[in-house]
């Protein structure tokens, strides 16, 4: 609803300069209740989207399942660099394509930010890929480098993460393009024959910083700030809890990509429980996460093996295999099928970049890179330089999920050359065809959960049963269906007594049935838990007013309309609630003939109105 239906940069009377000033929602990103999410390329895609269809949401879904196609076939495309053609490629497509976790990115309207920050990311990469390959031998090598920058700003202009781009690519450039070990990085970017690998080094961390300075210049140097519902962690006064908490949530995201079997629209409030001791069985789980991925490191980039493969094809020590492949080193496997050696190449007339070029990398310096494509860029979510307003969020994970279905491919390859049999061969290749059905099938019964409010919010009761009967309980409420709307709201208090909005909604629904006395009871609880909701004080007062309370009404209102709009997630909204207060307020005066007062308020109104509010009302109030 903020990012599109309420949002008034999409309307075409407001210029659209505002989306490069304003945050995701409309939100001043200065304001002090912003929540810093700059992503204008993304508002401007939703811009157009009004433009050409209004509200209609087909538009909507139909740019964004374009958008996840494009993505997949770069994807796939850039999988090619890693395997070549053949099987291994059309695998890490599959498994992309068909990931129940995209679910929420393409089939929920806003988690366009993701696709398109994923597309420009991919852009970014193959463009640097391409630097790589005509470094040394075409000026144009340093188009293709600019060409990678200028992808990278637009990537982080769809979402912040895409700036981790930059650090893939140098991950790409000197693990598999170079093929260098961590000892060799150092004396190798001082060498003067790679005079130019150090320059494009350079470039990536210089255009980094900037990106990131400017970025934080432009939010105002301020860190959001979030409510306790959508961070618990983060506002947790044990640092013993907080510490646990926020090692495990990358667990917990891992195993979402390895078994997506239960997915939610919403995992804020209570659905991960805190660790607040050692002695939490889940720390289990963390140190079980962390040193695989430790190990897995470590000997990816100690690359060891005596085995090697090329394609797929198993060699040892560069000697020939009993299929006829062979390797001339034990650094170096065999260009595209591995059947040209390099002398024959060479008589062929092929250059020694290009044979550079078409060889595949090994298969450690393809798990480096898929490390990377993992870890990076969800490094922003982990609440490790600042604290982020979710706990987990399965649209974050939309890009580092490539570096797991790499991760995935190259370990189903690892098992095929490790297989012997030809049976045990087609056992691993049935059951990776196995898997990316069972996602695909799971994607189907998901999007099923997407297909409107009511199946997603019921889908989302066993994780979040707090948001879900909240949420559940407006959408019944607009079907007319009172008294299970009353029920989950009530089942929402159940599970999180002191939620504002669910009291003020229960409020709400009470008080147009005509139960008064209860709907009163209801706006006192929801301002005592969040004493600036502003309509909670609009609804009292009225009631007050219509029950001849004048005098309680009177200081109502006005408390209402002394309540400032600093660190409030929705200011707008707030200044239609103090609006419509001092509108109320007036009429109270008018009521009782005190003219000059009622002008006065309403003069106020109508300074302290938002641009969505409809003045009309108060203009007749000053005629009258």
């Amino acid at each position: 609803s903020r990012a599109i239906k309420t949002n008034q940069d999409l309307l075409p009377e407001t210029p659209w300069t505002h989306i490069f000033y304003n945050d995701f929602w409309g939100t001043l990103l200065t304001h002090s209740g912003s929540h810093k999410s700059y992503r204008p390329l993304c508002t401007l895609s939703f811009r157009i989207n009004h433009a050409v269809g209004g509200m209609d949401p087909w538009g909507y879904h139909l740019v964004n399942v374009l958008l996840h196609a494009a993505v997949t076939g770069l994807f796939t495309n850039f999988s090619r660099i890693l395997f070549g053609d053949g099987y291994w490629t059309l695998i890490a497509g599959l498994l992309f394509a068909a990931h129940p976790i995209h679910t929420e990115a393409v089939a929920g309207i806003v988690g366009r930010a993701d696709i398109g920050a994923c597309l420009f990311f991919l852009l970014s990469l193959m463009c640097y890929v391409k630097h790589c390959s005509t470094r040394g031998s075409s000026l144009s090598t340093w188009g293709w480098i600019l060409g990678a920058g200028l992808c990278a700003g637009c990537s982080m202009l769809w979402k912040e993460q895409g700036v981790t781009v930059l650090a893939i690519s140098a991950v790409y450039d000197i693990f598999v393009f170079h093929r260098l070990k961590m000892p060799q990085i150092i004396p190798a970017l001082c060498k003067r024959k790679n005079l130019t690998l150090f320059f494009s080094m350079a470039f990536l961390t210089s255009w980094g910083t900037v990106l990131l300075g400017v970025r934080l210049y432009w939010m105002g140097n301020k860190p959001p700030s979030f409510s306790n519902s959508d961070n618990p962690a983060a506002d947790s006064d044990s640092f013993l809890t907080r510490t646990l908490t926020f090692f495990y949530l990358p667990t917990k995201n891992l195993w979402l990509l390895l078994c997506p079997d239960t997915l939610s629209f919403d995992w804020s409030m209570d659905a991960v429980p805190l660790l607040k001791a050692v002695s939490d069985w889940r720390n289990l789980h963390t140190v079980a996460f962390y040193s695989g991925l430790l190990i897995l490191a470590h000997f990816s980039l100690k690359g060891s093996s005596s085995e090697r493969e090329c394609n797929g094809k198993p060699v040892l020590n560069g000697k020939q295999n009993a299929n006829g492949h062979s390797c001339h080193s034990e650094m170096e496997c065999k260009t595209l099928e591995g059947k040209l050696s390099f002398a024959t190449k060479e008589e062929n007339g092929i250059k020694k970049h290009e044979v550079q070029k078409l060889q595949l990398p090994l298969t450690e310096n393809i798990v480096i890179l898929s490390l990377s494509l993992l870890v990076m860029p969800f490094v922003p979510a982990t609440n490790l330089f600042f604290y982020v307003g979710f706990v987990i969020a399965e649209r974050v994970l939309y890009v580092p999920s490539m570096g797991f279905c790499l991760l995935v491919t190259v370990g189903v390859r690892a098992l095929y050359v490790k297989a012997q049999k030809r049976f045990l061969k087609n056992l691993v290749l049935c059951s990776t065809a196995a898997l990316i059905v069972f996602f695909g099938l799971k994607t189907v019964v998901r999007n099923g959960d997407w297909q409107n409010e009511e199946m997603l919010y019921r889908s989302g009761i066993k994780v979040n049963p707090a948001k879900a009967w909240g949420n559940l309980g407006n959408v019944l409420k607009s079907q007319s269906k009172t008294a299970e709307a009353e029920s989950a709201y009530r089942n929402a208090l159940y599970y999180r007594s002191n939620m504002a909005d669910m009291l003020y909604n229960l409020g709400l629904l009470l008080q147009e049935n005509s139960r008064f006395s209860e709907a009163l009871h209801y706006y006192k609880l929801a301002i005592g838990s969040r004493p600036t909701l502003a309509s909670a004080y609009l609804n009292t007062g009225i009631i007050l007013m219509n029950q001849g309370k004048t005098e309680e009404a009177r200081r109502t209102f006005l408390k209402c309309s002394e309540i400032p709009d600093e660190n409030l997630k929705d200011p707008h909204a707030h200044k239609s609630s103090v609006t419509s207060c001092l509108y109320n307020l007036g009429k109270l005066f008018h009521e009782q003939g005190r003219y000059e007062d009622a002008l006065t308020v309403y003069k106020e109104a109508i300074q302290k109105m938002p641009r969505q509010f409809a003045p009309q009302s108060l203009y007749n109030m000053m005629g009258k």
